[in-house]
């Protein structure tokens, strides 16, 4: 089975869609995905500690992890969910600056990936891999670009080449050659299977996997062996 490292429950309040986490749960055995990281929208969008608390739920009831969500506009508030994380054995954290209409300039920015570098989590991070790439660089940032796109995958390769801590998720990568160019660029071990079902076309994701060029081993570090190794590091 699949481990996704995209894995989002509750309300977008932008569109006002909503997805639960028992409705995630019942598309992913279809997919023939297993599990992986959940982040809440809420944590995200309204409320992190709250948020955060529905995501360690949500995880726990359905046999995933939680990726803490962090706010951005409240770095303050952002470092202490980054503490505890840390504290409470959860092994990731999402961030959303683009979201959250946060310059990648920003000094929280940095300092929330500082942070969770020293406490060893792994982040997730949306956004254009362009922008957001280099301002995790030089940080020691072991990073998941959940949003990198076919268009920029040369940008993450040279990204990639500095910084042997990001990996590139699949979701946005649906070019006919763009996960077999990762691979040969810098290595099937960068690209992390994320599909973000039910806020994405996630049988899209899945189908390109079937029709990859992949090794059989290639394979398997994308869909579950990086991320596990990953987590089990942090």
């Amino acid at each position: 089975m699949i481990l996704d490292g995209d894995l989002l429950i509750g309300r977008d309040i932008v569109t006002g869609d909503r997805l639960t986490g028992p409705e995630l749960a019942a598309s992913l055995p279809p997919l023939g995905i297993g599990g992986g990281l959940v982040t809440s929208l809420r944590a995200l969008l309204f409320d992190a500690p709250s948020g955060n608390d529905e995501a360690r739920a949500a995880a726990a009831a359905h046999g995933w992890q939680a990726a803490f969500g962090v706010d951005l506009r409240d770095p303050l508030t952002a470092l202490a969910e980054v503490e505890r994380a840390a504290e409470l054995g959860v092994r990731a954290v999402r961030l959303a600056p683009d979201r959250q209409h946060v310059p990648a300039s920003a000094p929280g920015l940095r300092a929330v990936a500082r942070a969770a570098a020293a406490a060893g989590l792994v982040l997730l991070a949306e956004g254009d891999v362009r922008v957001v790439g280099p301002a995790l660089a030089g940080l020691g940032v072991s990073a998941v670009f959940v949003d990198a796109h076919f268009y920029h995958l040369g940008d993450f390769v040279l990204l990639a080449r500095d910084e042997p801590g990001f990996h590139a998720s699949t979701r946005l990568l649906g070019d006919v050659d763009a996960w077999e160019l990762l691979a040969d660029e810098a290595g099937a071990e960068r690209l992390v299977f994320g599909s973000r079902p039910g806020w994405f076309e996630a049988a899209a994701v899945v189908d390109r996997l079937a029709a990859s060029g992949l090794t059989p081993p290639q394979r398997e570090l994308v869909t579950g062996g990086t991320l596990t190794r990953l987590l089990e590091a942090a």
